[in-house]
């Protein structure tokens, strides 16, 4: 039988016996318990790098019977507002001990629990979910096993910052009704609980107006669907001249759309995103969006994820905040005639 000759991983007592203290201030020092000097933890500190030992962050949860990881579910790594969340968070957990446990859905089609539960089985204290496609009671199940944080979706007795979906698609609407459009769709996603704000701004609106709203659901967020959904919407004899869509992917799908159908944007096709991504400011894109501020999301998010381990029993957080029409090139009146 072939022996096993790799080196032992370090432990606090090694890092003990090269101090020369305890182990037991090896563990205080790496908990940030109080007790210890500034100059014994920098020598442990040192020492712990030297001899390559690496705390057990699970373990040390199970010794004093606190979870401390923050698990953050992202519905969908591909569309960069997630990725934007992601470091709005990652800078409210800099200064603070707590680890970030990532999870991300395998589908855009309203199934997160494999993804949830992972979060779960890495026994996380709280999670921060990114965007929650299941229905407000699920949801609020879900924060009865494990402390929830809904980021960009308000859910009723749920820790929620979110943006004002209905001033934002607002905005839209009326940015294309006042460079002149009667003939606006709108472009949505599935009808998901916390999910259909936007789409009925976008109606009223347009009824207010006195006109004709037009919505067409696409298959899931993704660019694809909206290219295919958005192919349907200008294949009509009376085709709209603008369209507003639920996210920039569809955007970007129906982008790809109009191109296709050897349509201009925008001569003959105004299009208004959501999400002000990365990608919308692009040159050559240059996508007038609305933007929901996602890092600060993400970051008010973070708080309020530490903010609810540090205090179960606090009041229930419901951060709003206003989005902003950022009107660039995608978007201009409709040709005569049109």
């Amino acid at each position: 039988m072939a022996l096993d000759h790799r080196p032992r991983p370090a432990t606090q007592s090694d890092v003990a016996r090269e101090v020369g203290v305890s182990r037991t201030l090896v563990s205080f020092a790496f908990r940030g318990a109080p007790g210890v000097s500034d100059e014994t933890k920098q020598a442990i500190f040192d020492a712990a790098k030297r001899l390559g030992y690496r705390p057990n962050a699970v373990a040390a949860d199970l010794a004093r019977k606190h979870r401390s990881a923050v698990g953050l579910y992202l519905m969908d790594i591909r569309n960069e507002v997630y990725a934007d969340i992601l470091s709005g968070v990652r800078t409210a957990l800099h200064q603070d001990r707590n680890r970030l446990i990532l999870s991300v859905s395998r589908s855009v089609d309203g199934e997160d629990q494999g993804a949830l539960e992972s979060l779960m089985e890495a026994r996380v204290g709280i999670i921060i979910a990114a965007t929650l496609l299941d229905s407000d009671e699920r949801a609020q199940e879900l924060a009865k096993l494990v402390p929830l944080v809904s980021v960009t979706r308000r859910i009723e007795g749920v820790d929620s910052v979110h943006s004002d979906d209905a001033a934002g698609a607002r905005a839209a609407t009326e940015h294309l009704i006042r460079l002149g459009h009667t003939r606006i769709a709108h472009l949505a996603g599935p009808a998901y609980d916390g999910h259909t704000v936007r789409r009925e701004s976008y109606a009223k609106t347009m009824r207010d107006a006195g006109l004709k709203p037009l919505t067409l659901a696409a298959e899931d967020f993704t660019q694809d669907s909206g290219e295919r959904a958005a192919a349907r919407l200008l294949g009509m004899a009376d085709r709209p001249t603008a369209i507003f869509t639920h996210n920039d992917q569809l955007a970007l799908g129906a982008r790809e759309a109009a191109y296709a159908g050897g349509l201009s944007v925008p001569a003959d096709l105004s299009l208004v995103g959501y999400d002000n991504s990365r990608t919308s400011r692009l040159h050559g894109i240059d996508l007038t969006s609305v933007d929901l501020h996602a890092v600060e999301l993400g970051r008010r998010a973070g708080v309020a994820a530490l903010n609810r381990l540090m205090d179960p029993e606090a009041p229930i957080a419901d951060e709003r905040l206003l989005p902003e029409l950022v009107v660039r090139n995608s978007t201009a009146p409709p040709r005569e005639g049109s």
